[in-house]
């Protein structure tokens, strides 16, 4: 049988969620890993530090790895305002607004210098003052989506979000047409991913997405969808939005995905093999087919013989499907 490091995984990329936390202070031990298991390109995630890139930047340069995209706020900032899960670019507030703006280009300009194709954006939130999310997942896991606690939450929870919405999205729009302004001066061709998020308060929903893409600020931009597919599913059990739907609506906005599985409302394990389901999966090769780029999101349970056997069974299904879509 072949080793990993033989089973090329061609053009698909891998994200450092997956060992990061086992590599701390390693950053080529960290890429070593991913490598191992075939891929020769990586998305390096928002808790990658100055000191894995000490290691990592110089396998860059020597062509040992190859950067597929980088995930803002790039490096790591401990400062939770600009963390994964704060409203961002849509801050009310404008200093802190202009430097949610600085930071993306930052990570843009890290970007560039690796040679990657795209940044990965969380664009923000619209902030409730409890863990509304936390709240609607305990309630779904115990009483049911359909429960009438839950259709009552959720219900308050969408009237309000849908009250204050606009007003958030017209700020992201600024704060992004800041950074490609910026960007286009420095002439960088880095494509800005905004993505799909994992919270019912977070922002773009689909519909949200088209309308940021569409609008007049952003045309010819550099703005595109970033499809992250266990989002997606988690956000349609909870009722957010509908994937089969919706997903064709966007499908020629898409630039990248986080392609990973989720299992009733946990994320990033490998599609196909997790669920055991063989077909659910499959709604979602139109959006890996389209991205130009394809990135692995997975959790670090994963084992190298379930990466494989999840990418082997990927590839199989896009060809059928491929086969398909050309009759």
């Amino acid at each position: 049988m072949k080793g990993w490091s033989e089973m090329e995984k061609g053009d698909y990329s891998f994200s450092t969620c997956w060992n990061i936390k086992r590599y701390m202070d390693d950053g080529r031990g960290m890429v070593e890993e991913i490598k191992e298991l075939g891929f020769q390109q990586v998305e390096l995630n928002y808790n990658v530090t100055d000191v894995h890139l000490s290691a990592i930047e110089p396998m860059i340069e020597r062509g040992e790895i190859g950067i597929s995209s980088v995930h803002n706020v790039f490096p790591h900032t401990p400062d939770p305002d600009y963390g994964t899960d704060s409203v961002l670019l849509g801050f009310e507030d404008e200093m802190k607004r202009k430097r949610a703006v600085e930071t993306l280009i930052g990570s843009m300009e890290y970007a560039h210098r690796y040679g990657a194709k795209a940044v990965v954006v969380h664009p923000g939130e619209v902030p409730f003052e409890n863990e509304i999310d936390s709240r609607l997942k305990k309630i779904y896991r115990e009483e049911g989506r359909n429960s009438a606690l839950y259709e009552r939450v959720f219900q308050e929870m969408l009237n309000k979000r849908d009250q204050a919405a606009p007003k958030y999205l017209n700020t992201i729009v600024q704060s992004l047409t800041e950074a490609c302004e910026y960007a286009a001066k420095k002439q960088w061709n880095i494509a800005i991913g905004i993505e799909t998020r994992s919270r019912c308060n977070q922002m773009p929903t689909l519909k949200e997405a088209k309308m940021i893409l569409i609008c007049d600020e952003l045309a010819g931009a550099g703005v595109y969808l970033w499809y992250d597919i266990g989002h997606a599913t988690m956000m349609e059990r909870m009722g957010l939005y509908d994937n089969k739907e919706q997903l064709q609506e966007v499908l020629p906005y898409i630039y990248g995905v986080h392609i990973h599985e989720t299992v009733g409302l946990s994320d990033h394990y490998c599609p196909y093999i997790h669920s055991q389901d063989r077909d659910d999966f499959d709604r979602f090769l139109p959006a890996i087919n389209q991205a130009k780029v394809k990135v692995y999101e997975l959790k670090s349970i994963c084992t190298p013989e379930e990466i494989h056997a999840s990418h082997n069974l990927l590839l199989e299904k896009l060809k059928v499907g491929t086969e398909e879509w050309m009759r």
